[in-house]
């Protein structure tokens, strides 16, 4: 059975990974993962809520100014 591209693209992630692994402790492993904390919330999701919270508030200001 063939691979998949997505197959083979979890798998070279998974290699890459154990080469990192090798030659080191477990405690040296266990503190890289705790140095690099994740988000909860994705860039992109940021992105989109302060352009709906920013960009009412602008247009807002604006047509006040214009509109009054």
């Amino acid at each position: 059975m063939a691979q998949t591209p997505q197959q083979r693209r979890a798998n070279l992630k998974f290699q890459k990974e154990q080469e990192a692994r090798m030659g080191k402790s477990e405690d040296q492993i266990k503190k890289r993962a705790k140095d690099a904390p994740k988000s909860p919330i994705s860039p992109l999701w940021l992105v989109l809520l302060a352009f709906v919270v920013f960009g009412g508030l602008f247009f807002e200001v604006i047509s006040r100014i214009f509109f009054r």
